[in-house]
């Protein structure tokens, strides 16, 4: 037998993708003239073959479980999306602070969105190289041993009924010498504070549960059944030990809770499982197409706007708005909150809860006299001055998640019955706005300096709120060509992990391209400076009011 097999080739019309490079470097062609490929291992032609089977995969599925909607979308090896599709979600709010939806809905709005997107795409199905999803982070679920809810509806990242828990835990534990452990302050996002209230109020359920999952990991559940979580969730779930890099002993013992319950961490572009035949009847997939492990919207989204290295600010806007920018380290202040980034290092972050909250409660508010659609909304509150005529809105109508007052809420200062509609439109755009740079000049001060300001999500389509965030923050905001990061992001995850592309960054400086910058407005910007002054002084004052406004029957 000689020392190389000769293989016949055949002529190939599709481009070979990256997988193929590392095999193909253990074999060369024959000699000139002839059409064979020499092997010095056999068992690579058969390598070859599985590949070459695999050659006309060049699509991309990427999803996002937000908070207002489950969207889906294929995307080419480009970064370009071909068809997009979203199912909206309502928040459940059974009392005040509370905020909950249903894993089930999650589901049926992702099955939703992919058989209205498949059909858009010729033979998608069996095109798709790879998956990768993302989503609203920090809402807890849990699911028994035979895959079933425990909980029908489960508190979200913006639920605020652990309050008391938190005051409690800060009171009775040295939260700064956790911080070498956690990287972050105990506040009422984090999985931790929403496992033990479970444990501690709905025993039943926590004895009953098996596995504590966020929502796109119970997706990605749903898809593949597979039970893990991402490195960017685990580390802002306050039971991650980000020295060790595993759940932390220490952290679980404090809570009393049971470490047989998490799961397992892997990388957002490791590859989780493959899409069972039970989901594919669901979805129209076909089974066994490869499904990555994904990551939480906002370090996705990150992605998606170019942020990948420190100094780039980024104002991620949706349901909340995210200020947030890169850091090697975690930032260590009691108001700011970190997360480990998807390329490494760290992003600090400070949230408003309710931005584009806000902008649906307004509009629905409205609803009741007229029906506005959300260009409407737009065009009427561009009608109105910058300030909306002395109009003040302070946002939190969910709380915030850190401050010196969590039960926060949200006003109108300054209301006249000269104000019309598009004033109240208008003044909720602007108190996002001075929310978030209140946030900023906070990030600002503790050394987390934001030289430059990407935007990013749902907030990057509306050219009036950019000009108002740009006059606001006194910067100019960078546009991303895709407005919908997140799905950009998870697609860059899925080509990693289909072979694509080499790496996350090569990836993201390939793909993510800007239509150009917002520029502040002069003589909105000052006005805005006097604003921001007095929008800082009436948060302060109203600090005063809100224990008493809890303690009203």
């Amino acid at each position: 037998m000689s020392e190389h097999m000769s293989i016949i080739c055949f002529p190939l019309e599709q481009r070979l993708i990256r997988p193929l490079q590392q095999p193909l470097a253990e074999f060369c062609l024959a000699r000139s003239g002839n059409r064979s490929i020499e092997f010095a291992n056999a068992e690579n032609w058969f390598l070859l073959l599985r590949i070459l089977r695999r050659m006309n995969k060049d699509l991309l599925l990427a999803f996002d479980v937000g908070t207002s909607s489950v969207r889906a979308a294929l995307v080419n090896q480009a970064g370009k999306i071909l068809a997009f599709a979203a199912k909206e979600l309502e928040q459940i709010i059974p009392r005040s602070g509370w905020s909950q939806q249903s894993p089930r809905r999650w589901w049926e709005g992702l099955t939703f969105s992919i058989r209205s997107v498949l059909p858009r795409v010729p033979k998608s199905a069996e095109r798709i190289a790879a998956i990768a999803g993302c989503g609203q982070m920090h809402g807890t679920v849990l699911v028994d041993d035979a895959g079933e809810l425990v909980l029908e509806e489960v508190p979200l990242w913006n639920d605020k009924r652990t309050r008391e828990l938190v005051e409690r835990f800060s009171a009775e534990q040295d939260a700064e010498s956790l911080w070498g452990i956690t990287a972050n302050p105990p506040t009422v996002a984090w999985p931790a504070f929403k496992l033990a209230w479970i444990k501690q109020n709905l025993p039943k359920a926590y004895e009953a549960s098996r596995t504590v999952l966020m929502p796109k990991d119970y997706i990605n559940f749903k898809l593949t059944g597979e039970r893990k979580i991402d490195l960017s969730e685990a580390s802002s779930s306050y039971l991650f030990d980000f020295q060790s890099g595993k759940w932390s002993e220490k952290l679980l013992g404090l809570f009393s809770l049971d470490p047989g319950k998490l799961p397992g961490i892997s990388r957002a572009t490791e590859l989780l499982g493959t899409v069972t035949e039970e989901a594919a009847k669901s979805t129209g997939l076909r089974v066994g197409t490869p499904v990555a492990t994904g990551a939480g919207d906002f370090p996705v989204s990150l992605l998606g706007a170019g942020v990948i290295r420190p100094g780039i600010g980024c104002d991620i806007t949706g349901t909340s708005t995210v200020i947030t920018t890169l850091a090697e380290q975690p930032a260590t202040d009691p108001m700011i909150s970190n997360i480990r980034a998807i390329i490494g290092g760290w992003a600090a972050f400070t949230i408003v809860d309710a931005s584009g909250d806000a902008v649906r409660w307004v509009r629905r508010i409205f609803q009741q006299q007229e029906t506005h659609s959300y260009d409407q909304i737009m065009s009427l509150a561009a009608g109105a001055p910058a300030g909306s005529d002395r109009l003040l809105f302070l946002p939190y109508l969910n709380g915030e998640r850190i401050a010196d007052q969590p039960n926060s809420r949200a006003q109108f200062f300054g209301l006249t019955s000269g104000h019309q509609a598009a004033h109240l439109y208008r003044a909720v755009l602007e108190g996002v706005a001075f929310a978030a740079k209140k946030n900023i000049e906070l990030m600002n001060a503790r050394g987390c300096h934001l030289d430059r300001m990407v935007t990013a999500a749902g907030g990057a389509k509306t050219r009036l709120w950019l000009e108002i965030k740009a006059s606001v923050y006194n910067a100019p905001i960078l546009v991303p060509s895709e407005p919908e990061c997140g799905v950009l992001g998870c697609a860059i995850l899925a080509g990693v992990t289909a072979g694509f592309y080499s790496d996350i960054c090569s990836a993201v400086t390939s793909l993510v391209r800007y239509d150009g910058e917002v520029l502040p407005k002069p003589a909105w910007r000052e006005r805005y400076q006097a604003m921001q002054s007095l929008f800082n002084d009436l948060y302060r004052s109203s600090e005063n009011f809100w224990d008493r406004l809890g303690t009203l029957i």
